[in-house]
């Protein structure tokens, strides 16, 4: 018997956000090429967004990059530039299993990037044929857009005041399954820039994880890669998306620990 669309395709992080078990994501802005996904594989992480609002990366890298994650096992996101069809359908078709929509403001924002991620009923994406979540096999639309629908998340930042005042809006729109609060920007527009200890920011994690826990949906953490304590009392309030890293940081910081162990020798 030939496999169905949802035979194929799977999300592991909304396997593992169903269980309501941490998922760990690293960001992809320096590396163009699909060594990556698997390197991100290998080192344990559930999934990678490539992140096109922060770096020169092209859409056709990022499909490539988010086709050899899925063969890798590990869920592909995409942050796009802009929330608008443009960006959010050519993510979505080159291999993405969510886009992460930055700068939203409300819950109308928040409608407006389902409605460009998801096939009817549930938004206006447009048919594409074949796609490489399907294995480039070819389905009826009546089995193809369900499952589709079905593994694509999306996920609007809380990274403005604006969206931390209509958290609980945002959070109930149908077809939003993540808010990823950006602490960077956000204690920015609080005027607090860098304050992660902050009480602002510990209250906007409290209101946000509790608006989507009101709605059934998840919390992910955003800009704390160097803050593995606040990380930690973030996921125990209820926050389930970790976001570690770049991949520049990780490099960056793995040379400057090799280059500090061949000077230390210098000094012995």
């Amino acid at each position: 018997m030939p496999p169905s669309p949802r035979d194929i395709l799977r999300n592991p992080v909304r396997d593992k956000l169903a269980r309501d078990e941490v998922v760990a994501s690293m960001t992809v802005r320096l590396v163009r090429s699909i060594e990556i996904a698997r390197i991100a594989a290998t080192a344990g992480f559930d999934s990678l967004y490539v992140d096109l609002e922060h770096s020169p990366l092209s859409l056709d890298a990022c499909g490539q990059i988010c086709m050899a994650a899925l063969a890798a096992g590990i869920a592909p996101f995409v942050r796009v530039p802009a929330p608008g069809p443009e960006w959010v359908a050519r993510a979505l078709d080159g291999g993405a299993l969510g886009v992460i929509a930055p700068h939203v403001r409300g819950a109308a924002e928040a409608r407006a990037v389902v409605a460009a991620a998801k096939f009817p009923p549930l938004g206006h994406r447009s048919a594409a044929g074949g796609l490489p979540h399907l294995h480039y096999r070819a389905f009826p639309a009546a089995e193809a857009d369900p499952a589709l629908n079905e593994a694509t998340m999306v996920v609007p930042m809380v990274e403005t005041l604006a969206a931390l005042e209509a958290v609980e809006e945002i959070a109930a729109v149908e077809g939003v399954d993540l808010l990823l609060i950006g602490s960077n920007d956000l204690t920015a527009e609080m005027g607090i820039p860098g304050q992660f200890d902050h009480p602002r920011l510990r209250a906007a994690f409290a209101r946000t994880i509790a608006a989507a826990r009101a709605h059934g949906k998840h919390v992910g953490i955003g800009g704390l890669a160097s803050r593995p304590d606040l990380v930690a009392e973030f996921v125990r309030m209820g926050a389930r998306y970790v976001s570690t890293g770049t991949d520049l940081g990780f490099l960056a910081a793995a040379c400057a620990q090799q280059a500090a162990r061949v000077r230390a020798l210098a000094t012995r």
